[in-house]
């Protein structure tokens, strides 16, 4: 793992006032693990108050709209998390795309709006088991990658730590079910040499993170495996022992 390793947690639709117990307790225990790098994605309503108390890890938006403003009621705005102190948002996650019909092309609209407001992006792309039983799995993920990332020229001035990919097998997120190791770095190896198409300046830069039931007993195999720069996080980030044994697990596989 050549790079800092990047943690992320999605809190998905989970989250009231009473979990910010777990955000704190993730932000104190952080400081021991200064190699690597740790976010957390709650719902938009505990935004502010997660960013505004953090002292050692990121806050980042689940979503996006790709407009600054205007007539889009229940959206929310790059600008908007930016200034509830947001410094990251995901984009593009494979339950936006299912739940939300959402589009290669309105991923790349809205990871371009989130890098003109300033925020660090995390775009997710994942085939279905359907996809991987035909043998089109690294078809379907490149071209999704390839479509879906913001224009090379803008991410380049944006810089390589605002940009970052998950690879998220839909069959796997959420399911218990996860990947193969070998398949990880398959796939992960693909992704790259997109990256690189996308981008001769950044493609050999931008981190890679692997998603989908990660948990504290995988972890470890899966954050060890070449390639994979980080994890997104999801049931498992929703306490703090649960989470922080994740992030555990990427500073062992980065200093052994």
């Amino acid at each position: 793992m050549p790079h800092r390793p990047y943690i992320v947690g999605n809190w998905k639709m989970n989250g009231t006032r009473a979990m910010l117990a777990e955000a704190r307790a993730i932000d104190r225990a952080a400081g021991r693990y200064p190699d690597v790098q740790i976010g957390l994605a709650p719902p938009f309503t505990l935004v502010h108050t997660i960013a505004s108390e953090a002292q050692a890890i990121g806050t980042g938006g689940q979503d996006c709209h790709t407009e600054a403003k205007g007539a889009h009621t229940g959206d929310v705005a790059a600008a908007m998390l930016a200034d509830a102190g947001a410094d990251f948002v995901i984009l593009g996650h494979s339950e936006r795309r299912r739940d939300h019909g959402e589009s290669d092309a309105l991923v790349k609209a809205k990871a371009e709006a989130a890098l003109g407001s300033g925020l660090g992006i995390i775009v997710c792309v994942g085939e279905t088991l359907e996809q991987r039983d035909a043998g089109q799995a690294e078809a379907v993920v490149q071209a999704q990658v390839a479509a879906s990332l913001p224009s090379a020229a803008m991410a380049e001035e944006a810089g390589m730590a605002r940009v970052a990919v998950a690879y998220e097998p839909v069959w796997a997120i959420g399911t218990g079910r996860v990947a193969a190791v070998e398949d990880v770095v398959a796939m992960h190896q693909a992704i790259r040499q997109t990256l690189v198409d996308w981008s001769a300046d950044l493609g050999e830069k931008v981190r890679i993170l692997y998603g989908g039931s990660v948990n504290a007993d995988n972890a470890r195999d899966l954050l060890a495996a070449d390639g994979v720069g980080g994890a997104l996080v999801g049931g498992a980030s929703l306490t703090a022992e649960s989470f922080l044994a994740i992030v555990a697990a990427a500073h062992s596989a980065r200093t052994d």
